[in-house]
């Protein structure tokens, strides 16, 4: 597949946090691979001048998520933590927008639309299609993709740019399938063109 890339679209980064990185809280195997392949999409993205979005996990202490107040994870990505600021390598630039979630204590956010303004800005942008890569395949990646489907998004997942957690083995390629069928399309770098 070959794609051009237009007005109407923008790169969504979930999750590149040190806490999901190797040596992180809750570390993605091979989590690190990602950032290479996203600061080549970064690079694309921007001299084509358009948006770039970074979504982050951004938790109270007392965030429902963690096991120590019932959740499944441990503690990982407080707010002003190191273990929730962006890996080092990636190359943000100066004017990404940064999408905070799962900042409210109640509520569990794998999506990065979900208790965000991520939706209204890329509206606001007149954004028709989003490119997606990152942070896990199996959690966060997946629940923005379905949630950018459901909002009535284009949406390309980023295949040579995603990892999986895979807490049961197979999670990172069963995420994928249910991605697929539900209208995602898989891309990678050679694919995507100025």
């Amino acid at each position: 597949m070959r794609l051009k890339l237009t007005d109407k679209d923008a790169l969504v980064i979930v999750d590149v946090q040190k806490d999901f990185c190797p040596g992180g809280a809750l570390p993605v195997p091979d989590g690190d691979a990602v950032v290479q392949p996203l600061n080549t999409y970064i690079e694309l993205f921007v001299r084509a001048g358009l948006p770039v979005f970074a979504t982050r996990d951004w938790h109270p202490e007392n965030h429902v998520s963690f096991k120590k107040n019932g959740g499944m994870w441990p503690v990982h990505c407080l707010q002003n933590s190191k273990g929730a600021e962006f890996h080092d390598e990636l190359s943000l630039p100066p004017d990404a927008f940064i999408i905070n979630k799962g900042d409210r204590p109640e509520l569990e956010a794998y999506s990065g639309f979900q208790g965000t303004l991520l939706d209204s800005l890329l509206r606001e942008r007149g954004v028709r299609r989003i490119f997606v890569g990152g942070l896990a395949t199996d959690y966060c990646v997946k629940h923005t993709v379905l949630g950018g489907l459901n909002l009535g998004y284009q949406v390309f997942l980023l295949l040579d740019a995603v990892r999986a957690v895979n807490v049961k083995p197979d999670d990172g390629r069963r995420a994928v399938e249910l991605m697929l069928r539900t209208g995602a399309v898989c891309v990678d770098r050679e694919d995507v063109n100025v």
